[in-house]
């Protein structure tokens, strides 16, 4: 079926509407649908279109139809991305606040019924005061696991946060990875962080991050396209960074870590990628969320170096603020009690990593292995760190920077137990009123566990300094904290044994005795004997804790170098050489410095400046390669593209053949099942509605239908034959009580009759008094009623007769009215026939003056007509009299021929040219009369030898006349070898050619006189004469064609009648010699009289 027409827009809206006013909204969507989805809306403007698409996305959001709206707004944005952005974003806009107010009403409507159902809980009736709950209450409790008020969210709320999800995402998708929608893709990323915020959807939030991420990877991928974002652009980069920072926030406060430290990735990632330092109020936030996220992760090294990077950020911003470089805006909050704060947590986050790493691993070799020391590298990225950070490195800068004094007493209390002092005894006994003030701080608090490590850490390290072994009772008298904080024999136990798994501490545990003893043997493997060896341990080499005196395996192990030490000492003293030669040494040595310092200084310079060459051509090398690289990176892109191009081409042609293919299919398809529709034949035997053509569905259903008529007939016959035997035993059965059933109903009839006969009369005698008493009383009423119809027809009589009055004297008036219209039309219609005849006169008039006129002059140009033919027939007659002047010479030039052709035969010929074989009276084809043909010269000389035959004849003529024409022409001599060659064709008598020189003079000559000659027999205009072949020798002997004899023809070729005429001999002219001349034509006729 083809396409429905395209309707304008503003019909479109119109009929939505109209649907809308009848309850068909859904209708009106998948018309606003159709339409905006259509082709031939993209050449339609968008201020027609922007109404029909706030109404779609109105109706899309109110049906819940978020796939029509999906589908719709990215057509209306590829139709508006390169005109209005505007109209997109208030679309979009829209779209975002209808599902916002839907879930906000629906959030209403849902606490609505939860205090409905509140309320008629608590006043309904318990039946059982003493149960609480009933067993349909246990049960659904148990089954549902939920409270009413989540059944009742889930029911009412839920479908419409799904809904808002579903348009955050649609609308972050269409807005992706175009620079002209990129704040308000920023935006609607925040509200979606909101979103997800306020109703803790962290399912949601997970998904979101994952589509930002995808988004960013995109646009890198795609950044060559038209209107794609350009994350070098710094303001496009910072508000990436603020939409991450935000996730971050957003991340933190659902607790989602994972999701948090992934945001943390990403805007590291952006800021190595920007060009210009982020914000300091940024990083801090930055960092501060940094410290939550390692806190959380037990990764208490880095958080006390994201404290550290927070607190030199916060110091850096006070003194940028106070120089007035900085606006105070772009920086944190930088008081001296954020100052001090921040100090506080640097020092006790620092305090609290463990000395003895925590961490599940299988031994003390597996804790630095590749994949830690990689995981270790991207935190200390994350941080902006040059190396990964140490405890005692921290402490170093902390003391460096003066932080001891910033922080609160109780922390400096803290360090110097932990890190200065030495006192195995009491350093639980110091610390605890300090972890008690700690504990009161809900923020401190967190630190509590991990400073238990490290004081069990230092007890034991201490306590290992002063006894060999030592009574678990007593330790754990010492290990005394404050009552929320208490440790037991089991932790204690615990943590022994994992100091010793890691290396860091030597102690035996003996559970019989409860005795632990510390390791004293010399060869012990403790860590102290594994300078470097990786250990878990947090501390270097050389640890913070204070030594008393040094341990049998540490004697062990420093013996041969105090020996060395000891050994070095005693020869400087005893043997003065040693020193002397040591002496010596330094001296040669420095001698040998001082003299070929200026040789390695020059080498030093050679070198260096053979390095700079070598680089310089690496570098051209280099530039060279990326040169020809990029050229054939650029070749096989276009090539790529080409094919690309090609490949998608070809792939649209084979779609577009396959949807025309299925749309044939589908039309005919739609036709089969039409048909089988409109036949009726829903249901076919196995046939395939693929293969059925109409001549099959007629078969088909002509064959159904025999089925049907057959069917049916013998249903007929069946039905007949069973009706017509219960019929007869009907009739049988009935023949035997029709007696009785007859007396019966006579019976009931005369009973019936009886009672319908009494009642009849009854009511008739009734009717009949009551009549005769309304008669009685009407009479009473008669002379009144007679008076009132009198009076009444003179009243109607008066009025009549006035009415009809008036009716004859409008009559009149319309009548007299009627005759002066008449009157008026029938002068008016005789003034209009008497100005027509007028006219008519006119034309008439006018009419006989042009055509006299026009008879005037036809008659002047008859005049002039005739005027002009006289004087072309006193021209005519001048011609005739030059004719025969012309005539009259070419006989005498004849004549002369003939007494030179006897003197010329003797000669011998040096031009020969074939006579034709057949002359004029042979019977050959006549010559045509053209226009424009010109009598030759011996049609002259025919013509003037019969006009002498009539009358003036010569008998010369006459003669040569009789005398038969030769067969042959007489040879011609020709002397001129620089014109025409001898063999050439003849020059023809055509209109137009001028008479040469020698035809003028011969002209002049015989103008003196003439034969006349018939009228009818001389041609309009003068032939040229003999045309000779140069200026020596004997003309040329041609016809009327230049070949040969001419045939005989008639005088003027014109119509008149022809004659036989016998040719003359051809006898050439002599030439005269003499130059020739032009002669005007005046001259020639003056010459002519």
């Amino acid at each position: 079926m083809p396409p429905p027409p395209h309707q304008k827009p503003e019909n479109v809206l119109k009929r939505a509407n109209e649907l809308i006013g009848v309850n068909q909204a859904s209708a009106a969507l998948t018309l606003l649908h159709e339409h905006i989805t259509s082709k031939r809306s993209r050449n339609v403007p968008i201020a027609s279109l922007e109404p029909v698409m706030l109404l779609l996305v109105e109706l899309a959001v109110e049906q819940k139809k978020g796939k029509l709206a999906k589908d719709a707004l990215y057509q209306y944005k590829n139709i508006a991305q390169n005109t209005n952005v505007g109209t997109i974003e208030l679309v979009l806009k829209k779209f975002i606040e209808l599902a916002a107010e839907k879930v906000t009403v629906a959030q209403q409507k849902a606490d609505e019924v939860q205090s409905s159902i509140e309320a008629t809980a608590g006043s309904a009736s318990v039946e059982d005061l003493e149960a609480s709950e009933t067993p349909e209450s246990i049960l659904l409790a148990t089954v549902s696991g939920e409270q009413s008020r989540d059944r009742t969210d889930r029911a009412i709320v839920t479908p419409w946060l799904k809904f808002l999800w579903e348009a955050y995402r649609t609308v972050l998708d269409i807005l992706r990875n175009n620079a002209r929608l990129e704040i308000l893709y920023q935006a609607t990323a925040m509200q979606a962080f909101d979103f997800c915020l306020k109703y803790t959807r962290k399912t949601e939030f997970r998904r979101l991050c994952e589509l930002l991420r995808n988004h960013v990877q995109t646009a890198a991928k795609y950044s060559a396209q038209s209107f794609a974002i350009n994350l070098s652009d710094p303001e496009t980069l910072q508000r990436h960074l603020e939409t991450r920072f935000q996730q971050l926030n957003v991340a933190v406060e659902l607790e989602l870590w994972q999701e948090a430290f992934r945001s943390v990735e990403d805007i590291h990632t952006l800021l190595n990628l920007s060009k210009r330092p982020a914000k300091n109020i940024m990083m801090a936030n930055y960092y501060e969320k940094l410290t939550r996220i390692f806190l959380v992760g037990e990764n208490y090294l880095f958080h006390a170096a994201a404290w550290s990077r927070y607190y030199n950020l916060l110091r850096q911003s006070s003194v940028l603020v106070a120089a007035g470089q900085s606006k105070k805006a772009d920086n944190p909050p930088t008081s001296e009690a954020d100052l001090q704060k921040a100090a506080t947590f640097v020092i006790l986050s620092a305090l609290s990593i463990p000395v003895i790493s925590t961490s599940r691993s299988r031994g003390a070799m597996v804790d630095f292995d590749e994949a830690r020391k990689n995981k270790n590298s991207r935190l200390t990225h994350l941080l902006g760190m040059s190396q990964a950070p140490t405890r005692a490195g921290l402490f170093r800068d902390a003391l460096s920077k003066s932080l001891l004094r910033r922080a609160i007493p109780e922390i400096r209390d803290l360090y110097n137990i932990l890190e200065v002092d030495f006192h195995p005894l009491s350093i639980c006994q110091k610390i605890s009123p300090i972890l008690a003030r700690i504990g009161a701080d809900e923020e401190m608090a967190k630190y509590i566990l991990p400073l238990q490590q490290v004081i069990l850490t230092r007890l034991f390290q201490q306590l290992s300094q002063v006894y060999e072994t030592v009574d678990l009772e007593f330790v754990e008298s010492l290990a005394q904290f404050p009552e929320p904080f208490q440790v037991t024999r089991g932790t204690i136990e615990k943590f022994i044994m994992n100091g010793n798994k890691k290396g860091d501490l030597a102690i035996r545990m003996n559970h019989a005795t409860g005795v632990l003893s510390f390791d004293a043997d010399v060869f012990s493997s403790a860590k102290a004997a594994h300078a470097g060896s990786g250990a878990g341990s947090a501390e270097s080499e050389t640890g913070s804790v204070q030594r008393l005196q040094s341990t049998p395996s540490q004697i062990v192990r420093s013996q041969l170098t105090r020996l060395a030490d000891v050994l070095y000492t005693t020869c400087r003293y005893i043997d003065p050489t040693f020193n002397e030669a040591r002496i010596k040494a330094r001296d040669a040595a420095l001698a040998r410095a001082r003299a070929g310092a200026e040789k390695e200084h020059l080498e030093a310079l050679a070198r260096k400046e053979v390095i700079q060459k070598r680089k310089e051509k690496a570098s051209e090398a280099q530039a060279a390669r990326e040169k020809e690289n990029a050229r054939k990176k650029m070749l096989q892109e276009q090539a790529l593209q080409q094919a690309e191009a090609t490949r998608l081409a070809e792939e649209q042609r084979i779609r577009e053949l396959k949807r025309m293919a299925n749309e044939r299919e589908q039309i005919k398809r739609k036709e089969v099942e039409s048909m089988l529709k409109d036949m009726k034949l829903d249901d076919l035997d196995g046939e395939d509605i693929e293969n059925l053509d109409s001549n099959k569905i007629r078969m088909i259903k002509l064959q159904q239908l025999e089925r049907e008529k057959n069917s049916i007939a013998e249903k007929l016959r069946v039905t007949g034959k069973r009706l017509d035997h219960l019929e007869r035993a009907f009739r049988k059965e009935e023949a035997k009580k029709l007696p009785e059933d007859y007396a019966a109903q006579r019976e009931r009839d005369l009973a019936a009759y009886e009672i319908v006969k009494e009642q009849t009369l009854r009511d008739a005698e009734q009717k009949h008094k009551d009549d005769v008493e309304l008669k009685h009383r009407l009479t009473r009423l008669m002379p009144f009623y007679e008076s009132f119809r009198s009076n009444l027809h003179e009243r109607r009589r008066d009025e009549f007769e006035k009415r009809r009055r008036d009716a004859e004297r409008e009559l009149e008036k319309q009548v007299a009215a009627r005759r002066k219209e008449y009157r008026d039309r029938k002068i008016r219609e005789k003034r209009e026939r008497e100005e027509k005849e007028r006219a008519l006169r006119e034309a008439e008039e006018r009419a006989e003056k042009e055509k006299e006129e026009e008879r005037l002059r036809l008659e002047a140009r008859r005049e002039e007509l005739a005027r002009r033919k006289e004087e072309m027939e006193k021209e005519r007659e001048k011609a005739k009299e030059i004719a025969a002047r012309q005539l009259q010479r070419e006989e005498e030039a004849m004549a002369r021929r003939q007494k030179e052709r006897a003197a010329a035969a003797a000669a011998p010929p040096t031009i020969r040219r074939e006579a034709p074989a057949e002359t004029a009276s042979s019977g050959g084809p006549p010559r045509l009369a053209l226009a424009g043909n010109k009598p030759s010269w011996r049609e002259r000389e025919a013509a003037s030898r019969n006009a002498s035959g009539s009358g003036q004849g010569t008998p010369e003529p006459a003669a040569a006349a009789a005398a038969p024409p030769p067969s042959r022409a007489p040879a011609m001599d020709r002397t001129d070898s620089g014109e025409r060659p001898s063999a050439g064709p003849p020059r023809l008598a055509l209109a137009g050619n001028k008479p040469s020189w020698r035809e003028r003079e011969a002209a002049k000559a015989s103008s003196g006189g003439g034969a006349s000659v018939p009228e009818r027999s001389l041609p309009e205009r003068s032939a040229p004469p003999l045309r000779v072949a140069s200026g020596r020798g004997v003309p040329i002997e041609r016809g009327a064609s230049g070949r040969g004899v001419p045939i005989e023809r008639g005088a003027s070729g014109r119509g008149e009648p022809r004659e036989e005429k016998e040719a003359a001999p051809a006898e050439p002219l002599k030439p005269s010699g003499a130059p020739g001349k032009y002669v005007p034509k005046f001259r020639r006729e003056a010459g002519g009289n």
